[in-house]
């Protein structure tokens, strides 16, 4: 018996560390991204719109399998490591380019900026949908509708953090396209994360959360409200 709980013990560890390195890729990637500016049938929004949704799908995942508890250790974990390796990555490959790692040597404002939005609008914004999605799979528990918790703490938790994250990084920004038209680029954003959440990550989480769970099914945790 206790050989079984040491095994649940280290898968459960090596899931919580996995999820974790998840997140701290996918956020750096978008920090990246956020900064290339593409048009989507005329309107303005960034290449990373469509990278950072998927952060919410590890993030109930988490929530899902290991419980609120793990999926709030795992962001904490995040925060500060994505901030530095954020504004680090992102300062070398400023405009898609690698710029030397004598950039590093100075500050710049603009990267900082996002890095420091992301940093406060993923904080919050990860907390809200673990609040929200174990609070709506506590209330579903044992229904068909599986889809409403994540459903729901994504259109909510993205939306917190499209308008903390634009408004900090872009407004009054010293890039004069963003500052012209980041709310433009936020509205769109939010769009896409939203069409994104109903085409690619419901079922996207439902086929991963199966996945785990074959994978780990001594994993599984009783629905608990927050």
């Amino acid at each position: 018996m206790s050989v079984l709980l040491d095994r649940g013990a280290a898968r459960q560890r090596v899931l919580v560390a996995a999820l974790a390195a998840l997140h701290i890729v996918i956020i750096i990637a978008s920090n990246y991204l956020v900064q290339l500016p593409m048009t989507l049938m005329g309107l303005h929004t960034t290449w990373g719109a469509f990278s950072f949704p998927l952060v919410y799908v590890a993030t109930d995942l988490t929530a899902r399998v290991l419980g609120p508890g793990a999926a709030r250790r795992v962001v904490r974990w995040v925060m500060l490591p994505a901030l530095v390796l954020s504004y680090a990555i992102s300062v070398l490959f400023h405009d898609g380019a690698f710029a030397g790692w004598a950039a590093l040597g100075g500050f710049n404002v603009f990267v900082f900026r996002i890095a420091l939005g992301s940093f406060i609008a993923y904080a919050v914004g990860q907390m809200l949908d673990i609040a929200v999605f174990s609070r709506l799979r506590a209330t579903l528990a044992g229904g068909r509708h599986w889809w409403l918790a994540p459903a729901a703490s994504s259109v909510l938790g993205n939306l917190v953090d499209s308008v903390l994250f634009f408004s900090i990084a872009f407004y009054a920004s010293t890039d004069p396209f963003m500052a012209a038209h980041w709310v433009e680029i936020a509205l769109v954003d939010y769009a896409v994360k939203l069409i994104m959440a109903v085409l690619a990550i419901l079922p996207l989480y439902g086929m991963l959360l199966a996945a785990l769970l074959r994978w780990a099914p001594r994993l599984q945790t009783p629905a608990v409200a927050v």
